[in-house]
């Protein structure tokens, strides 16, 4: 595991403070009972007690149409939640939810033709799932993921030459090697980032900063039919995550200076047994 400043450990206590998990929870109360309005005052009385929000309820208060969706999760609740699930991730994402978006990203690399790549980035990296499944194809791997526990159980799994714990567009913007370099890479795969991003924009021109002319991305998004997304780019879903739409995704891929290889309805995920539908892209820095 590598050492950098700029994406040190992130260190997150304010789940201990019970008035904030007073507040959080009686927002959770209040929606599940239908009384959204108590929801929404317990919600932001929440978000005034910690503006960096760990427990993710400006995502709630989109979800239940009491704001506008912000452009991405609060880093704190990302961070929060995957550590608090770390020692469960791998159980609940496969087993439970039916997640292989990985082993899709496996088979789109063979199809297309496309590889072997010198140098994986694997953003939102998880615990190596996405690294394990493209081991045969990529030569060095660079996993970064907000969780620190995450992080933790990627490195015993040994797939990951390099792993950091960051934000994945501050990586993509900010980050340099120990020589002060800027390092670029002929992969970069987020496989569980979209739907915890909302506005993409800043995402995909931090990728394609880091891809020589050529290089590839890969990604999965979660999306919903045009009539419920209403003409909106990205929304807050029911189940509290960022859904985009195809036209959006292709129009700022196309602004960012990408090619679209591929774009493939999938089903990322199940919830509740109800498949989750998205999209799998593969594109190609011009």
């Amino acid at each position: 595991m590598s050492d950098n400043d700029n994406f040190a450990p992130f260190e997150q206590d304010a789940t201990e403070n019970e008035a904030l998990a007073e507040a959080y929870n009686r927002g959770l109360e209040l929606q599940k009972a239908g009384d959204l309005k108590g929801a929404e005052q317990a919600f932001r009385h929440a978000l005034t007690l910690d503006p960096s929000d760990p427990g993710g309820v400006s995502i709630r208060l989109a979800a239940i149409g009491a704001q506008e969706a912000p452009g991405k999760m609060p880093d704190a609740y990302v961070a929060t939640l995957f550590d608090q699930h770390a020692d469960v991730f791998d159980d609940i994402l496969v087993d439970a939810l039916g997640y292989c978006v990985p082993l899709l990203v496996q088979d789109l690399i063979r199809r297309l033709e496309i590889g072997p790549f010198t140098r994986l980035l694997d953003l939102g990296c998880g615990t190596g799932l996405t690294g394990m499944a493209l081991t045969d194809c990529t030569v060095h791997r660079t996993g970064v993921d907000l969780s620190e526990r995450i992080v933790e159980l990627a490195y015993d799994r040994q797939v990951y030459d390099d792993l950091y714990v960051g934000e994945a567009v501050e990586f993509l913007q900010d980050f340099e090697d120990e020589d002060g370099s800027f390092p670029l890479w002929d992969l970069i795969t987020a496989t569980d980032v979209f739907p915890y991003l909302g506005a993409v924009e800043p995402f995909l021109a931090g990728a394609a900063g880091r891809l020589g002319p050529g290089g590839c991305l890969a990604f999965s998004t979660e999306t919903l039919p045009e009539e419920v997304l209403g003409g909106r780019a990205y929304m807050v879903g029911a189940k509290n995550r960022f859904a985009q739409g195809e036209t959006y995704i292709r129009t700022a891929l196309d602004t960012a200076g990408f090619d679209i290889l591929a774009m493939e309805p999938i089903t990322v995920r199940l919830e509740e047994n109800d498949p989750v539908p998205g999209h799998l892209v593969m594109a190609r820095r011009r």
